[in-house]
């Protein structure tokens, strides 16, 4: 109905030459793959291992799922910015009906769909009905859903029912659950698309929705079920998500809608509408997986990541662009006929047999060249953008170069299930022990689980992993940290006094603990009001609008407790000239630009870790552990509450 009539221009190109030069052109996301398998076999040798090919599965599992479901939306020339969102709101509904409200898990499994379609059905409502563009229609739903998930779950990671959790673990010691449901979900894409009349309405309206009206097609209703779809395949997605991590995070696949669009585009979908398949969606997300999972094994930084990303989505786009002025023909699924079926099936077999003798090719040439001289250790940290974790990884730099250790470092951007791929990878790689700054101490558990049965010794910095075994555990008292800050602050006002609390990124276990700190610590001093707490996300931009806005309802307040540096110093920026005067702020971290401000004057104190510290003293201990010496199991960091007296001789 909507099929591309773009055909092979005639006599452009013939024979053999043409025909290599078209199959290319028609397969470009295949091709693409196929070449990317063979850089990142030619340029590491962990990457063509079973375990490693198998954690590319489970990686593009989620980023797969949620692009089918895009997939139909795309394909009809709409666009769902929501999926995310609604895969981690149908995760916290699943968890907390299970947990909080006694449901039968089978039941709350059924209302985790549910909710997944209700979100699409809306977004397909307000596209149809209330004819909002789908973009500002989705980025409505994208903000309800993650602010739902929020205020069901109160900003806290839910324990995952252990029934649903085996979503997560692998049938046979071997095969992942995630890539079953995902190869599931892809052929039932391949059904709707291919074979059913609505999957034919897809195109027609993403072809021509206009002419779609006037031959009879319902579009509206067709757009409620196009959605609906949508929401359903984000909900499946959630669910294999919160399983992989044990936990159901309420910030969980932020910003997966943009892989997974990504992935229906690289996979030869046109974002203008009426083409698109299955298949391609899926080549598009093994394309992302490998690239996160190859660079990760070649140590390369996770900003440059995201600049490769970005680049290889651009020159998708033109490469289709390209193919279409080629003539390289663009069948819609199920529209092509048996030849054209078995002209598919032939490039996958010279595809398959491709891949096998890079696999061949590659075995030999790194057969017998894994002689490494210097030990490998794995750092995966929270973040990078924030000083406390850079001044982590410049410790653990700094100590690595002189134990002559040969250390790794990835960013996971405060995404849990980043973290999760990142420590898969890691594992699958030949290193001696790993450390890791969890994002949450639940979600990094069943992948810290995997180093133990690797035989991988795993050093917890800052923060703990619950439910796994971990050599050590390298860390500040954040509780204690908070309770420091509270007694801090209270003496400094006399005892007496409203403040307010910039809280941290809801979920973490540092916002937690130090906001569990702070209030036990302000137990003792009942004269101290907490007129207003609201969270800044740890960040410094975020803490300066959050504090600006609280000031118009709390314009006299006598103190402010953000629980780290950075949201107090946006804190103090919003103050002006009462910082450190009429109103005092209490940081937490002990940055470089939070001493700073201790020495100015404008910030009264920090809670200081020694961040530094952190990261020599994990280095050191995963070192002992990979060569079996003796570790303790609890090293403590101590805190230190640095004020203009005591900062001259602090070395943070």
């Amino acid at each position: 109905m909507a099929t591309d009539t773009l055909k092979s221009k005639p006599g452009a190109q013939g024979g053999a030459t043409g025909g290599l030069r078209r199959l290319l052109l028609d397969n470009g996301a295949l091709t693409a793959l196929i070449v990317l398998v063979v850089a990142m076999s030619a340029l590491s040798g962990d990457f063509l291992t079973a375990d490693n090919l198998l954690n590319v599965g489970v990686q593009a599992a989620v980023t797969a799922i949620l692009a089918f479901g895009v997939t139909f939306v795309i394909v009809s020339a709409g666009i769902d910015l929501s999926v995310g969102s609604v895969a981690a709101l149908s995760a916290t509904v699943l968890a907390w009906s299970a947990t909080e409200a006694g449901i039968p898990v089978a039941l709350a499994v059924l209302l985790a769909v549910a909710t997944g379609i209700v979100c699409g059905l809306v977004n397909g409502f307000l596209v149809s009905y209330g004819k909002l563009p789908p973009f500002i229609a989705t980025l409505a739903m994208l903000s309800v859903a993650r602010g739902l998930s929020l205020v069901i779950s109160q900003g806290s990671p839910i324990a995952f029912p252990d029934s649903v959790s085996h979503l997560g673990d692998t049938l046979g010691g071997w095969l992942p659950v995630p890539v079953l449901v995902m190869v599931v979900m892809g052929l039932l894409t391949a059904f709707v698309l291919g074979r059913t009349y609505i999957g034919r309405s897809m195109y027609a309206i993403g072809g021509n929705e206009e002419a779609a009206r006037l031959s009879g097609l319902r579009v509206k209703k067709q757009k409620l079920a196009i959605y609906a779809f949508s929401g359903l395949f984000a909900a499946a997605a959630g669910i294999v998500l919160a399983s992989r991590l044990a936990s159901a995070q309420p910030q969980a696949a932020q910003g997966y809608e943009l892989d997974a669009i990504a992935a229906v585009v690289i996979g030869g979908a046109s974002l203008a509408g009426g083409t698109g398949k299955a298949s391609g969606t899926l080549i598009g997300a093994l394309i992302l997986a490998v690239l996160r999972n190859g660079l990760n094994l070649l140590s390369v930084s996770a900003f440059w990541q995201q600049v490769v990303i970005g680049v290889v989505i651009a020159l998708a786009v033109l490469f289709d662009t390209v193919r279409r002025k080629a003539g390289a023909t663009t069948p819609a699924a199920g529209a092509s006929g048996g030849g054209n079926k078995g002209k598919q099936a032939l490039t996958y077999v010279i595809a398959a047999v491709v891949a096998v003798a890079v696999v061949g090719a590659t075995s030999l040439l790194h057969n017998g060249s894994s002689g490494a001289d210097k030990p490998k250790i794995g750092l995966s940290l929270s973040t990078l953008n924030n000083p406390f974790f850079v001044q982590i990884r410049d410790g653990a730099e700094e100590e690595a170069k002189k134990l002559g250790v040969d250390l790794t470092v990835t960013d996971a951007q405060n995404d849990a299930s980043q973290q999760a791929n990142q420590l898969q990878n890691f594992t699958s790689g030949s290193l001696s022990a790993v450390v890791v700054n969890p994002v949450d101490s639940d979600a990094a558990g069943p992948s810290v689980r995997g180093a133990n049965q690797a035989g991988i010794p795993v050093i917890a910095v800052d923060r703990g992993v619950n439910k796994a075994d971990t050599s050590a555990l390298v860390a500040s008292d954040n509780v204690e940290g908070g309770a420091l800050g509270a007694k801090a602050l209270a003496e400094k006002l006399g005892g007496k006094g409203t403040i307010v609390i910039l809280q941290g990124q809801a979920g973490t276990s540092a916002s937690r603990e130090r906001g569990a700190g702070f209030a036990e610590g302000l137990k003792a001093y009942p004269g101290i009001k907490v007129v207003a707490k609201q969270p800044a996300d740890f960040d410094r931009t975020k803490g300066l609008d959050v504090m600006t806005n609280l000031l118009q309802a709390h314009p006299d307040i006598d103190g402010v407790f953000a629980e780290n540096d950075e949201m107090a110093l946006g804190a103090i920026k919003a103050l002006g000239s009462k910082a450190g005067t009429s109103v005092q702020v209490v940081g937490f971290d002990g940055t470089p630009d939070g001493l700073k401000a201790v020495r100015a004057g404008t910030l009264y104190a920090s809670v200081a870790q020694q961040p530094s510290e952190l990261g020599r003293i994990a280095v050191r201990n995963a070192l002992r552990a990979a060569e079996d010496e003796k570790v303790e199991k609890m090293v403590k960091v101590p805190v230190k509450v640095v004020t203009k007296e005591n900062v001259a001789g602090f070395e943070g």
